[in-house]
């Protein structure tokens, strides 16, 4: 699973072997969320509400780039690294 983006200690990460809608899966401390990508809507699990709103400010900044990282994914290609926010 690599890591796409890295920020304020929020790891943004996307699966080889993950099933639409496109997705990120992000990592904060003990806490684990999947957002997606089109809407930045929280799928599942579960964020503070201060990091739940940076990635969803950082999923609208570079969408296109996340899209394509997921079309990428899906023809097994290696994914890029995406700035996150400072």
């Amino acid at each position: 699973m690599p890591t796409i983006a890295c920020f304020l200690g929020i790891a943004i990460q996307m699966y080889y072997d993950d099933h639409p809608p496109p997705r990120v899966h992000v990592k904060y401390n003990e806490h684990r969320a999947r957002f997606v990508i089109e809407t930045g809507t929280l799928i599942s699990g579960s964020l503070h509400a201060r990091a739940r709103r940076r990635v969803q400010e950082w999923i609208g900044l570079p969408r296109t780039q996340l899209a394509d990282n997921w079309r990428r994914m899906e023809g097994g290609e290696q994914m890029e690294r995406i700035e996150g926010l400072e």
